[in-house]
Formats: C-alpha cells, structure tokens, sequence
C-alpha cells in the first residue's frame, strides 16, 4: 500500500529534514573545533618525564589525539599511494624501481624506522613536542601505506584494454584518464585496503605512543599509550575500558565513514547486469537528500570540482604528439636520467653510511642474525598458512553476500583493529599453563598481525566478480567446486596474491612485537630476529639494528622476487578482467 504526503506530512517531512540539517551542521562545526583544539596540544614544549594516566577521565582526551594522528596519516598515506602507484604504472622505468623499492620498503619493520625517524625530528625541533608527535604520524604512515599501494597499482594494471582503447579513442588527456579510467577502477580495493589500513595503525600505535630509545623514554598522550601502561601493569580493568572505547571508535568509524563509501563505490563495480544485493548505508542516503549537502554540492564542490578538471585539463593537453615522436622521447629521456640520478644517489649515500655502521659487528653477532632469521621464518610460513586456511572462504562468503557483509564487516574490522599487543598478556597466561609459552604465542601474535591484510583483499576481490559471470555459472548449473576452480578463484587471484604480498611483510613487522615482550614488569623473549630489533633498538646498538633490518628485508623482498611476484604477473596477464 502506498500513501501520499499531505501538506500536513510534507511540511513535517521538511521539518525534520531542517532538524537532521542543522544537527549536520553542528556535528561538522564541532568536529572542527575539536581538531583544532587537539592539534595545539601538539605544539609547545615536549617534556621526557610526561606521565601516561591510566584513569577513565583522560580516554575521552586520549583517544581524540590518537584519531588526529590517525587521520593525518591515513591522508598522507592516500596521496603517496596515488602518487607512487600512478608513478610506477605510467613510466616502465620508474616501474622497474619504484615496485623492487616497495617490497623493500614494507618489509622494513616499523620499529626498524623509529630510531632514526625519533631522532633526527626530535633533534630538529630541540624540545618541543611537534618533533615527537611528527615521528608518531610518519611511523602510522608506514604501517598504514604499503597494502594500500600494492593494491592500487594491481588495480590500475588490471583495467581491461578495451577500457584503455576507448580511453585513447575519446582523446582523454592524463588527468581525464586519471579521474575517469583509473581511480573508479581501483577504488573498490582502495577503500577495504583503506579499512585494512587503519586496523594496521592500531596495531602498532602502543608502540608508537610509548617507546624507548637507549635510557630515554618518548610518550604521547592517546589509545595506545593509555593500552601499552595498561597492558605493562597488568591492569585489566583499564585494558578494558581501553578496549571498550577503542571498539566504540571502529563501529563509529565504521558506521560513519567506511560503510557509506562502500556502498558508493560499488557504483564502480564492471558488470553488465545490476546486482540484485547491494551494499546500503543511511548514512549515504541521508547524505544523498540532505538539502545542506546538496546546496554545498551545487555551489561549492562542483564549481571547485569544474575549475580544477579545467585547469589541469591545460595542463595536460590532450597529447597529440605520437609516442616515437622527437620532442617526446627527449622529454621522457630527461625524466628518466633525472629520476635514476636520484635513485642513484640516494642508494650511495644509504649504502656508505651502513657501511659505517656493519664494520662495527663482530661474526658472532651476524651468527646471531642468521640463526634469529631462520627461526622467525618459520614462524612466519606457519603462520601465512594458517591464516590462509580461514582466510579464503570466510572472505569470499562476505564478499558475495552483501547482506553479510553489512553484519560482519564491523566485526571483522573490530577484530582486526584491536591491538593484539594489548590481549596479549592475556593470551600469554593461557599458553604458559597449556604449555608452549612465546614460541607458540609469537604463531598466534603474527596471525592477529597478517591475516586481515588476507581477509580484506579477498572481501575485496569477491566484491569486483561481476554478477552476471555468477548468474552465468547459475545458469550453466556449475557445482560448488566448479564455480570455484573456473570463477571465484580467478577471480580473486590478483587480490589474494597482493594479500599475502603485504601480509609476508606484515608478519616479519610482527615478529618484532610477538618475540619480545614486557610481561608483569619482565621482558620475556625468544629466538628470532624480531627479538633481535626489539632488544637492539632498546640498547641503541645501530649496527645490529640495521643488521637484522637488512637480513630481514632481504628475505623479504627475495621471497616476493621469486614465489609472489611471478604469481603477480600470472594474475596480471592469464586472470585480467575483459569485458
């Protein structure tokens, strides 16, 4: 039964669309009064003997200036994702040397960069605490940027070539291409990476908030330092009041921001039928007949929009110059002897000072490593295999249901954001009367690390299966284990590859946290060379920090080089979506 609005019913409907308006407005107002009263907490003098408190009182404080810290990261890692990955897909030669440097780069563990990140922003602003809360935003930046640029430029390399013909026909400049072609085809896997992402700061923002380097101790005020004294203390009533806003802040986030832009981007999804099971979100729909939003959108974000698109549509002209052309190949030869000088010396100057620092290590302290390496690689294949085991089917069964999605995603994003370091002890107490102790929970602690990097691509690869190649094998009546073999498998194989790319490095960044830990006031510890970091980055021994952080990232990028990266381009060449 339908039923019309009366002039009655309409003027309330108004009303109340007045009154969810001006509630808008006030929620941005006050949101913007909060990060900026939050960001001048940033600025000022920096004390060493900064007390973390452990009371109810101080979580609502905390936690705001964690989420500032989140959110500048999680912005500067966009832009280096859409930077880096446009980078290396538009130029072969940046490709050949920006995608080496990025399995280096996500194989360097977190705690690997914060000696030298701390240090040299602490010594550039002497005193103040901008210098610290600097080294946090770029130390969540590298935990947060890695998986979200593998899976940007594997979508960017998987546009189907009549998609780029048509895109060459229709004479669209870079930018046009950019905006219409290669953004909406990667931002399915951008926003779950994006998801990923911010699950993967909180996972090392305990150790990021409190650290120590030498006989100093850094702290910042937030979540994981208020976690990390929690935890320390063996203070289960403030872990889990910790927890318990911590979780409140993911399904906020949640509800807020990440379930209304995946229902938007599903409007990016290739297929040549609508699907019947959509991704919803109220907060999209609201958003969509909100008179507020809509006049901003008319007046100010469409003509910022429309002089933007113009302006760089005169700076990228359409190019009409062929590809062999005179004048283009001398461009593209600058650009390339400038970039690989660049490279060139910033890989001299990288590689003296190790030097400087290697010299210094005797052979039982490279014994050490080799054997540490050893040890924590067989943690990790453990622990990749594990999680693979769960991984794939519970992924694609939430990628294919939407309705399930909508129920699970929260809670598969609460658990993949709760810091494990803070239940660890926990966990710990339960394997040492089981038996087993660190060498077992070190397994489990790399799991809860990595295997969300896994999850979350295969959600996300699940998600981009077109709806009629379903109906298809529907048709067809395919048997499960055949819509599996020729359809789902395909077809989330380019996801799944950059999964356990990220997840790999992910579980060698993990072994750092899960082999050495701070157990009621004692460090416990076990044989491996995320043990070997955690204690020579407590010394300030450098030169067996950068030992172990280069045997580390060799096994890692060697492993990428030949088991992932061949698997990589079979997924590139043989499972291409073609339409």
């Amino acid at each position: 039964m339908t039923r019309s609005l009366t002039p009655n019913n309409q003027t309330l409907g108004r009303a109340n669309w007045t009154l969810q308006d001006g509630l808008l407005i006030l929620a941005i107002i006050s949101l913007i009064l909060v990060i900026v009263k939050t960001a001048s907490h940033f600025s000022g003098p920096y004390s060493t003997d900064l007390k973390i408190e452990t009371s109810l009182s101080v979580l609502p404080g905390y936690t705001v200036q964690t989420l500032l810290r989140m959110t500048l990261a999680y912005f500067l890692s966009l832009l280096f994702t859409l930077v880096y990955s446009y980078a290396a897909y538009r130029s072969r030669v940046a490709a050949q040397i920006l995608i080496p440097l990025l399995d280096i780069l996500q194989s360097i563990p977190v705690l690997s960069f914060l000696p030298g990140v701390s240090l040299a922003l602490i010594a550039l602003f002497p005193g103040q605490r901008i210098g610290v809360e600097i080294s946090a935003v770029v130390l969540i930046f590298t935990g947060m940027t890695w998986n979200m640029t593998f899976s940007f430029y594997q979508s960017l390399c998987g546009i189907p070539r009549e998609l780029k013909e048509a895109s060459r026909i229709y004479r669209l400049n870079l930018w046009q291409e950019f905006w219409t072609l290669e953004l909406p085809a990667g931002i399915i896997g951008l926003i779950w990476n994006s998801v990923m992402s911010w699950a993967g700061g909180w996972f090392f923002l305990m150790a990021i908030e409190s650290f120590t380097l030498q006989d100093k101790d850094f702290r910042l005020p937030g979540l994981g330092s208020f976690l990390a004294k929690a935890a320390k203390e063996q203070d289960f009533w403030a872990i889990s009041w910790g927890l318990v806003v911590l979780i409140g802040v993911i399904v906020l986030i949640d509800f807020f921001v990440w379930r209304p832009l995946i229902a938007w981007a599903e409007k990016f999804k290739v297929e040549m039928i609508e699907s019947q099971n959509v991704p919803q979100s109220w907060i999209l729909d609201f958003l969509r007949r909100s008179p507020t939003m809509r006049v901003l959108s008319e007046r100010l974000w469409m003509p910022l929009q429309q002089a933007v698109d113009e302006g760089l549509v005169r700076a990228f002209p359409v190019r009409t110059l062929p590809s062999n052309s005179p004048g283009r190949s001398q461009v593209v030869r600058w650009v390339n002897w400038l970039f690989m000088s660049g490279v060139a010396f910033i890989v001299l100057w990288g590689t003296w000072e190790a030097v400087l620092l290697l010299r210094l290590l005797n052979w039982d302290d490279w014994r050490h490593v080799i054997v540490a390496a050893i040890v924590t690689a067989l943690r990790v294949t453990c622990a990749i295999i594990l999680s693979l085991a769960w991984t794939v089917p519970v992924g694609v069964m939430i990628g294919r249901n939407p309705r399930l999605a909508q129920l699970l995603q929260p809670l598969v994003q609460i658990a993949a954001s709760v810091p494990a370091t803070a239940i660890f002890p926990v966990l710990l107490i339960g394997l040492i009367r089981v038996g087993g102790g660190l060498d077992i929970g070190s397994v489990a602690l790399m799991m809860l690390g990595t295997m969300w990097y896994i999850l979350f691509n295969v959600i996300a690869g699940a998600q981009a299966i077109p709806g009629d190649l379903l109906e298809a094998a529907m048709i067809y009546k395919l048997s499960r284990w055949q819509r599996w073999k020729t359809l789902i498998l395909p077809g989330i194989f380019p996801y799944l590859i950059t999964g356990i790319i990220t997840a790999v490095g992910g579980a060698w960044n993990a072994s750092i946290v899960s082999e050495y830990v701070t157990f009621k006031k004692q460090v416990i510890t076990t044989t491996g060379l995320g043990a070997t970091i955690s204690e020579a980055t407590a010394q300030g021994n450098f030169g067996l920090l950068l030992a172990a952080t280069m045997v580390m990232s060799l096994l890692v990028v060697l492993t990428n080089r030949l088991v992932w990266r061949p698997l990589y381009r079979l997924a590139q060449e043989k499972y291409q979506l073609l339409i």
